[in-house]
């Protein structure tokens, strides 16, 4: 495999968790934001206590992706910086008001509602901004002028893959935190929160395939070139709408306690369908960045800098992997604080 390539895996390895991560992070938010003063009060307590300690972990992987981005393509920043500066700047400045929110939420009961909106809509709106970036990569929205890269926001705004795109995020978003919550409750013994959150996921699901499918069919004409590569990928989305469907029907199963719901292994069949259709779209994406101002191999640093930046990397993460471990057993699997005994 040539030094690009894994790099780019690599990159693509890592937006995949932060967009996983994100999404439980994000939904979560959302979820306790609706459900925070309904009668359905022990779904927000479930949304609310698996968001309180795992923001931060979303963070960290947010700042390891952009990192990465500058250490392995340090030569793609420029164009990266100029043309997604608004989408990303706004984004970190939600993130920022948000993630303050959060550090504060203990401390400050008398704004206890505004701090469960903002990170409600912020939980909305942060996504959107970061999926909005993926069409501006498909071509036809970046012009050049005197060299000098400009995105073209009044064409990109008045475009339905903008919209569709967004739509596919929350979509998604909403039905990974769904699916995951059910599981989070199913652990603290919450039936209540697990029946709200499984019926979320019954509706979801379809929806988001549709949203996925629909999407596709909004690409600007510039994008001919990535629905061509998508349909050489057609066995591995293949693989990836049957995981959809395996997961789907485990909803389904009726448990030996006479519950509807194999909830663990329902997780992981989503979880393996978003792997495969997110790699999948990866490679499909190859070889730009940027369509078609920006190769992997355009923006990619020298062979010599790379492995060893690869090593340091390794041996960050085999630090960091042990704590997520031990992170993992303390607040998702601990039934002290699954069930604040």
């Amino acid at each position: 495999m040539e030094a690009s390539t894994l790099a780019i895996t690599i990159l693509w390895s890592l937006l995949f968790v932060y967009s996983i991560l994100g999404s439980l992070d994000f939904g979560a938010g959302f979820w306790g934001m609706i459900y925070g003063k309904n009668q359905e009060k022990s779904a927000a307590q479930i949304a609310n206590r698996f968001l309180s300690p795992t923001w931060e972990v979303t963070n960290v992987f947010l700042v390891i992706f952009v990192v990465s981005v500058v250490s392995f393509f340090p030569f793609a920043t420029t164009l990266l910086s100029s043309i997604l500066l608004l989408p990303v700047g706004l984004g970190i400045l939600l993130l920022t008001i948000r993630t303050t929110f959060m550090v504060f939420q203990h401390h400050a009961d008398k704004y206890k509602d505004l701090l469960r909106w903002t990170s409600g809509f912020t939980g909305l709106i942060i996504p959107a901004l970061l999926v909005s970036i993926l069409p501006i990569t498909l071509g036809g929205f970046v012009s050049f002028e005197n060299d000098y890269p400009r995105l073209q926001y009044g064409e990109l705004l008045i475009h339905p893959t903008l919209y569709m795109h967004i739509l596919f995020g929350l979509s998604t978003e909403l039905f990974i935190s769904s699916i995951f919550l059910m599981d989070y409750a199913k652990e603290a013994e919450d039936w209540s929160a697990y029946r709200t959150f499984r019926n979320h996921s019954l509706w979801l699901g379809p929806v988001s395939i549709a949203v996925a499918m629909l999407t596709i069919g909004t690409f600007p004409e510039e994008a001919s070139w990535i629905v061509e590569n998508i349909q050489q990928h057609w066995m591995a989305f293949g693989f990836s709408l049957l995981f959809f469907l395996i997961g789907y029907a485990l909803l389904f199963v009726r448990t030996k306690e006479g519950r509807r719901g194999l909830a663990r292994p329902a997780v992981i069949m989503i979880g393996l369908q978003y792997a495969v259709a997110i790699y999948a779209y990866g490679a499909a994406h190859l070889p730009y960045l940027i369509y078609p101002d920006l190769t992997v191999t355009d923006g990619f640093t020298n062979e010599e800098i790379f492995y060893p930046m690869l090593i340091v990397y390794a041996v960050g993460f085999g630090i960091l992997i042990p704590a997520f471990f031990l992170f993992w057993r303390l607040f998702l699997k601990d039934r002290r604080y699954l069930k604040q005994e």
